[in-house]
């Protein structure tokens, strides 16, 4: 298993990744949709390049771990501030957040500070308690985490299809959250399965209803009209005009819809020129010392049909 606690050498080599990681996390991290994934890799692969010990990569070394874990605690620590300020969230935590805050009636956004100012400063009091009593409950029982993973795979997921089924059912003691529970769960493992990521299904869950209550308010304020979307009639003429921040947004929306499709394409295309350019390229250098030399070069078919053809030279 190893030692639990940090030697004087590990101490030495870890305390520049640590601040490499937070550096790539926490920005990642207060962005809408950045993630810990764009972080972690960035940070293992700037440790990569900056360690002495390039040999002991994928081999325990320790700046591996210590970079790229300080990038997704910091990414985790970064995802409060869209949350908090924007009622936004960038990750399944965050949007299990946004909804307990909203079924106690706090409204996250730019007031929050201001109206629940001891209910924000306890939070963020919370995560330094937190990382401390982390830091005393995993230093001595590391090993015995480590042991857990021994558990045979099909007694693990038992236990936790047991315990989630449980605690699904203790909610209403209706058996419909039990086959809730397991539509929802083949749901998630065909995701997986197939490489779908499951974040946005979450965050569409939580931000679901919030978009159709408002929505309904825009549709109410235009009486029903949906040109009531894209702009509002000015009073003093009476006209309708198109509002530039609503395009803006539905453009950004559309452009983020089918940037997949796009990036695919564009992948598809860039190979194909690239290639083209190269055997343009190489055929030049051919073709101007032919011409210098008065060399006659032979067509690639008739190269292919008759492969002792040698060059003619006056």
């Amino acid at each position: 298993m190893g030692r639990p606690f940090m030697g004087r050498q590990d101490w030495k080599r870890s305390w520049k990744p640590w601040l490499r990681g937070t550096a790539y996390g926490f920005p990642f991290g207060a962005v809408p949709a950045g993630g810990a994934e764009i972080p972690t890799f960035l940070s293992y692969i700037t440790e990569k390049r900056l360690t002495k010990h390039p040999e002991e990569f994928g081999k325990g070394a320790i700046e591996g771990v210590a970079g790229p874990e300080a990038a997704n605690n910091a990414s985790a620590a970064g995802t409060m501030v869209p949350m908090l300020s924007l009622g936004l969230p960038t990750n399944a935590t965050a949007a299990v957040m946004l909804a307990a805050l909203t079924s106690y009636g706090i409204q996250p956004g730019p007031l929050l500070l201001q109206r629940e100012g001891a209910l924000v400063w306890g939070l963020i009091a919370s995560l330094f308690i937190g990382n401390t009593l982390l830091l005393l409950l995993n230093l001595p029982l590391a090993p015995v985490w480590a042991k857990l993973l021994r558990i045979p795979r099909p007694y693990l997921y038992a236990g936790i299809l047991f315990f989630a089924s449980m605690g699904a059912y203790a909610v209403n003691g209706s058996p419909f959250d039990l086959i809730l529970l397991l539509a929802l769960g083949l749901l998630g493992f065909v995701m997986r399965r197939f490489g779908l990521p499951v974040l946005p299904l979450i965050v569409a869950v939580i931000l679901g209803p919030r978009v159709e209550l408002q929505g309904r308010r825009a549709l109410q304020l235009s009486s029903g009209e949906w040109r009531g979307l894209f702009g509002s009639t000015n009073p003093a003429t009476g006209q309708f005009e198109l509002s530039a921040i609503a395009i803006t947004a539905y453009a950004i929306i559309l452009l983020i819809m089918i940037w997949p499709w796009l990036f695919k394409a564009i992948r598809r295309v860039l190979p194909a020129k690239a290639a083209a350019a190269v055997e343009a390229v190489s055929e030049e250098p051919a073709l101007s010392v032919a011409e210098h030399r008065h060399i006659e070069v032979p067509d690639a078919a008739t190269t292919s049909t008759h492969p002792d053809t040698k060059e003619t030279r006056e």
